[in-house]
């Protein structure tokens, strides 16, 4: 199944601008910052990020998945969901 990346990565800046940035739309980050670091998401808001992963995409997100370098940006999701979803 192809991915369309550019559809991946504004679904889930939406995401991100709708849960985590509530009234901040030009919050302004980047795809590349850290969610972490930046203060984006905390550690209770990446397991809604799973739950939205799992949902939207139909991905199980495994226990040892949940690691900075697919959850932490928009681009290391783009990564792992185009990765998953091949």
């Amino acid at each position: 199944m192809a991915v369309d990346t550019q559809t991946l990565r504004s679904e889930l800046r939406q995401f991100v601008v709708d849960s985590f940035l509530i009234g901040e739309e030009d919050a302004g980050f980047g795809d590349a910052d850290s969610f972490m670091r930046s203060g984006i998401i905390d550690s209770t808001g990446i397991l809604e990020l799973t739950a939205f992963l799992e949902q939207r995409y139909g991905v199980t997100v495994e226990d040892n998945e949940m690691v900075p370098t697919n959850l932490d940006s928009i681009e290391n999701l783009v990564t792992y969901l185009t990765r998953k979803l091949s």
